[in-house]
């Protein structure tokens, strides 16, 4: 399985920490956000990774390299402009081939996800056997959080292991996923989509599975977020 890491964001909230760095550059007991990724990427031995950036993008390539100090190899998926999530990953799947492949933001903080549990979510065939069509298959497989404080409403329902729109109650969306190629083929490359409402289009069919991670995650978006991460001792971080 190829992972992809959304790099592209420009960290408006970071400012001015991200008026010279890259947002997933930003450093969390000393390693870059990114790298946290990558290692743990590796240690579930997902080690083809394909990062997409924009806004100081060749900092973010100087410091990874082609990832072989990390045991990865990184491919790059430059964007002139910022195409959002879902443009991103359209623009990029020249780079991510036809299989299943791994989604995350790279400014997430998650040091114990397990990344070894993504690889076989996505089903082509049921208990016994037979294959799903494709429109009995899921189209991409959700991780889910407990509401931050940032978002207490919560973004999708989850009903067993699978994701709707409506529903009580709803949970968070981590950032992580895993996808099928056939989801963005009809987004053009260089062109701007949001990802949240292609998933909706996809729950709204029954084609979204997912789960609930209630493991440490933080989604990096103030500077005082950053501070508390990153200070001695902290206990739970108040943005979680």
């Amino acid at each position: 399985m190829k992972a992809m890491i959304l790099a592209a964001g420009r960290g408006e909230r970071m400012r001015p920490l991200t008026d010279t760095c890259p947002k997933p550059l930003l450093k969390v007991r000393g390693r870059p956000l990114i790298v946290w990724h990558i290692l743990n990427l590796v240690r579930a031995g997902i080690t083809e990774i394909v990062i997409n950036h924009a806004y100081l993008g060749h900092m973010i390539e100087e410091e990874l390299g082609d990832g072989s100090k990390y045991g990865a190899t990184i491919a790059y998926s430059a964007e002139a402009v910022a195409l959002e999530t879902a443009g991103g990953i359209a623009n990029a799947l020249h780079l991510l081939g036809e299989e299943p492949f791994l989604v995350l933001s790279g400014d997430i903080y998650c040091p114990y996800f397990d990344f070894e549990q993504v690889k076989d979510v996505l089903h082509d065939k049921d208990v016994l056997g037979n294959a799903y069509t494709s429109e009995q298959r899921d189209a991409c497989w959700l991780y889910l959080t407990p509401n931050p404080w940032h978002n207490t409403k919560g973004d999708f329902a989850l009903n067993m292991f699978s994701v709707a729109n409506d529903g009580e109650p709803k949970w968070n969306f981590s950032n992580i996923g895993v996808y099928r190629a056939e989801m963005f083929k009809a987004i053009e490359p260089g062109q701007r989509a949001g990802l949240g409402l292609l998933i909706r289009a996809y729950a709204a069919k029954g084609l979204v599975g997912g789960e609930l991670y209630e493991g440490p995650w933080v989604n990096v978006g103030t500077v005082q977020q950053l501070e508390e991460l990153n200070a001695p001792l902290s206990g739970k971080v108040k943005g979680a």
